[in-house]
């Protein structure tokens, strides 16, 4: 095959070329710090770093998840130490209410400070956080119970509350009544990670109402309301009685407080045990982003070392290439003249 020097140009100029686009792409590499910068560098390369990246920004979706479930739940349990308190207050003031020294007038002085423990209740599990009141189940924008004076005794009287502020009536068959207090008892869950979901939150249905140990049944609104009652010397329906002032320590009012304080306590182990759900989960979530991160900078990162020497080498190349081609291709048109 007779070599002529149009094909000498024609393998120095494609040569220079490659060698030339080698060093681009090593200078490109190393302004931006990534391996790759289009998909047509390395397919492979890319689909796994897109994925990392979906991945990376799913975690960080999921660990707002949990910080914000995390203060939710700190919320939720100082309100329960705070409800704890208020009812181990009205406990003390029914045993108290039992000494038989008492007068009337003294036992009265207890009722008001009962009433106001309902009142302060009713404040506790209307606590709101970030714009919710965290014990008003998946209706968390309506605060969930409200306090208003009984008709017949004026004693203070705990109740669920509407949207348009008036008492919503378990016992009623109307629909949208019914639907309320489901809303008010609903439980809201959230996303830890990938299809992974976890109910946090105390419904003010689940303080009020509840099943004791012993299996007796109860509801703090009745209980309270009887208890005002029984300090008035009167039956559950506001008719005098002085033998209901008995009950008070003797019969179903303290046993009830009692029972009441331990389902609290109860429930507030539950949030602790949530809590530190949460905490694991969190930490797991950041580990889990880190060796992610690490990957992908393994994927898309460049080893800036190396790259400084694949340059260094390749400019050396292009240059030794450069100077070859001068001596290689000397001829000209006053060559064959002479």
């Amino acid at each position: 095959m007779r070599v002529t020097n149009k094909m000498l140009s024609t393998n120095f100029l494609r040569d220079m070329s490659n060698n030339l686009a080698n060093l681009r792409e090593l200078q490109q590499q190393m302004t931006s710090g990534k391996e790759i910068r289009r998909p047509s560098d390395n397919p492979f390369k890319v689909a796994r770093a897109m994925q990392l990246h979906s991945s990376i920004n799913a975690n960080r979706q999921y660990n707002e998840n949990i910080s914000d479930t995390i203060n939710w739940l700190d919320t939720t349990d100082t309100a329960l130490g705070q409800a704890g308190d208020v009812l181990q207050r009205v406990r003390e003031l029914l045993i108290s209410a039992g000494n038989v020294s008492y007068s009337q007038n003294e036992r009265r002085a207890i009722k008001d400070e009962i009433n106001e423990k309902v009142g302060e209740i009713a404040q506790i599990l209307n606590t709101n956080f970030d714009g919710k009141y965290i014990f008003g189940g998946t209706r968390g924008t309506t605060k969930p119970l409200e306090v208003g004076p009984d008709i017949d005794t004026n004693n203070t009287r705990l109740y669920y509350n509407s949207r348009t502020g008036e008492e919503l009536d378990p016992n009623s068959t109307d629909v949208n009544v019914q639907n309320e207090i489901a809303m008010i008892k609903g439980r809201m869950s959230v996303e830890i990670s990938q299809g992974v979901s976890m109910e946090y939150n105390v419904t003010a249905a689940d303080i009020i109402e509840f099943t004791s140990e012993d299996g007796t049944e109860y509801n703090l609104m009745d209980l309270l309301t009887n208890i005002t009652n029984h300090l008035d010397g009167k039956d559950n329906n506001g008719n005098p009685d002085p033998a209901k002032s008995l009950e008070l320590i003797n019969g179903d009012d303290l046993k009830g407080i009692t029972d009441t304080i331990n389902n609290l306590l109860k429930i507030r182990s539950e949030v602790g045990a949530k809590q530190n759900r949460m905490d694991s989960a969190k930490l797991r979530n950041e580990e889990e982003t880190y060796n992610m991160r690490e990957i992908l900078s393994e994927t898309e990162d460049i080893d800036i070392t190396e790259k400084t020497m694949e340059y260094a080498t390749m400019q050396v190349v292009y240059m030794a290439s450069l100077q070859t081609s001068a001596r290689v291709l000397q001829s000209t048109l006053m060559d064959y003249l002479r």
